[in-house]
């Protein structure tokens, strides 16, 4: 039920069709006797549009969530293993193109194919299976392998989990597979934004993990101050944003996360 709800609520939730409603309502409200209630409607529609996509709304709150966690700089012993999070690959553009079709997170792939050949001895575990609601396409894993091959990294040195449908399931079951041990180091390979939320729930099975952030949105608090940008480009900001924002806060109601807004552990200092 949860996974059926975080699909179609998160959808449902989004500015830009939260504005695109209001905007229709208050086009059809005009034709009506409450044409007053339709320029009023129309008028937060375009006001909507110039905070949520004019003003810098869209960085703000990707940098809330990006300034979580630091890049990752390594320090005493050497990681006992890598776990990525699935995200990368687009299956079915994959299967119709016939060669493998990476997306905005590609950086989780070409990090964790860094991260082998720098810490050779290991353990890599490649976490996601179909997120697909309806259509249940091929999961990523399909293609993990001979991608990660291409880059020199043997497929017996990888294990896949291939069941897990979103961010709870992936810590669920990257544990069981795992069977990670007292005093172990583990580095947990997703894009800045979604870094809290993947920490936050693998901290609440019980799984303490060392947040590697890849595919990174802004560049830091300064990109607050260099303008206002073209609606169209801050609304698909916002709307990423706030797909992350839903989760993150749909997760700590349902008590996935320990906290709203997980971060860095006091007492973990900079890696």
């Amino acid at each position: 039920m949860f996974f059926v709800l975080s699909k179609t609520l998160g959808v449902l939730t989004l500015p830009s069709h939260l504005i695109t409603l209001l905007a229709v309502g208050g086009l059809v409200l005009l034709c009506t006797r409450l044409a007053r209630a339709g320029r009023r409607l129309l008028i937060a529609s375009l006001a909507l549009v110039v905070i949520l996509g004019v003003l810098p709304a869209g960085k703000v709150l990707m940098l809330v969530l990006e300034q979580r966690f630091p890049p990752w700089v390594s320090s005493g012993s050497p990681p006992d293993g890598i776990i990525v999070l699935g995200g990368a690959i687009d299956p079915e553009r994959s299967v119709a193109r016939g060669m493998v079709s990476l997306n905005g997170g590609a950086e989780r792939v070409t990090e964790l194919a860094a991260l082998a050949r720098r810490f050779p001895d290991a353990r890599i575990v490649f976490t996601g299976g179909s997120a697909n609601l309806i259509f249940a396409g091929p999961p990523e894993s399909v293609f993990m392998l001979d991608l990660l091959a291409s880059f020199g990294i043997p497929r017996t040195r990888v294990q896949l989990e291939e069941r897990s449908r979103n961010t709870v399931e992936n810590a669920l079951f990257t544990k069981a597979l795992i069977d990670p041990k007292p005093g172990e180091r583990w580095l947990l390979v997703t894009s800045a934004m979604h870094m809290p939320r993947a920490v936050g729930v693998f901290r609440q099975v019980g799984f303490p993990v060392e947040a590697y952030p890849v595919d990174w949105n802004t560049k830091g608090w300064s990109d607050v101050a260099k303008g206002p940008v073209w609606p169209v480009g801050g609304l698909d900001m916002t709307d990423f944003a706030m797909k992350e924002w839903t989760g993150l806060f749909a997760y700590w109601l349902a008590g996935y996360t320990p906290e709203l807004l997980p971060g860095l552990a006091p007492d973990a200092g900079r890696p």
